[in-house]
């Protein structure tokens, strides 16, 4: 019986590239990583006696913190949650202190819970205080940041004694509220967007009385008003409320305080990335040559 042609080339080929692999090293079966987690912080469940519940808070450690010899400014960021502001306050932190452009800093995100009752002090206006039902929380809040909180990050970490509270919107509000108020709670206020709207602009109107009356020692605030939208009637309220607290400032000058406005031109919704590495930079920039 006679081969075929294409039968036998077909038996030869097949022949060759046996060889080919009998004489090839052996390859390592490619193997699946398996992955690892990203961590950029702890968080822990902190028993508050002046709120009666637990609230969750969430610490980020700068990249030198291992270094035992160094210790570190404290940001309170309040609306710390890790859905909230934590992670991209962090990542400008970061960025802000990579290759010695300005301070390291320990975060410390408190997570929230009901902000429209923590984060308010109680309103005498009936339309406030329909529109938001659940608020007035704002002194047993401020209680707990400086009675429980302060206290629990300073016995578990390197801090340097310099605390700053941070806060945009309602937390805002509540900063400011605690600069004019309880100036001695914090050494840095950082004030984004503040809702000076609650109580019918109530914190702007007394805002120099407030001052006047407060002692500083050395304090600074760092003020960024966003660009209020139409309706012009209402942008016209607030642009009001934002000048009126700005000449607070001007007017009653207080000593031991240091105090920056700024307009980064932009509105509530965009304001809050612009406004805090701008705070960063000029809070926490590098030390002066």
């Amino acid at each position: 019986m006679t081969s075929h042609p294409y039968a036998v080339r077909s038996v030869l080929a097949a022949m060759f590239a046996l060889s080919l692999a009998s004489a090839a090293p052996a390859q390592p079966a490619a193997r699946e990583d398996a992955g690892r987690a990203i961590v950029i912080g702890q968080s822990y469940a902190l028993a508050s006696t002046v709120l009666g519940d637990l609230r969750r808070i969430n610490v980020y450690l700068p990249d030198h913190y291992a270094d035992p010899t160094r210790t570190f400014p404290v940001l309170f960021l309040l609306d710390g949650g890790e859905h909230e502001d934590f992670h991209h306050v962090t990542g400008l932190a970061q960025i802000n202190a990579a290759y010695g452009q300005g301070q390291e800093l320990i975060v410390v995100g408190i997570e929230g819970v009901d902000r429209k009752h923590d984060l308010t002090s109680p309103a005498t206006n009936p339309a406030d205080r329909k529109r938001l039902p659940t608020s007035g929380g704002a002194d047993d809040y401020r209680r707990f940041l400086k009675d429980e909180l302060k206290p629990w990050v300073a016995a578990r970490y390197r801090t340097n004694g310099h605390s700053a509270l941070m806060g945009e919107s309602l937390a805002g509000l509540f900063v400011a509220e605690t600069l004019l108020r309880e100036p001695s709670s914090f050494d840095d206020y950082v004030i984004v967007s503040p809702s000076l709207w609650w109580n019918q602009g109530g914190l702007a109107g007394e805002a120099k009385a407030d001052l006047q009356r407060a002692k500083f020692a050395g304090a600074r605030a760092w003020i960024a008003f966003d660009d209020p939208p139409p309706p012009a009637e209402e942008a016209q309220r607030d642009r009001a409320r934002q000048d009126r607290l700005e000449a607070a400032f001007r007017e009653a000058d207080p000593p031991g305080l240091t105090w920056t406005v700024t307009r980064p031109g932009e509105t509530h919704g965009g304001i809050y990335h612009p406004a805090i590495l701008r705070a960063f930079r000029a809070l926490y920039g590098p030390p002066a040559s």
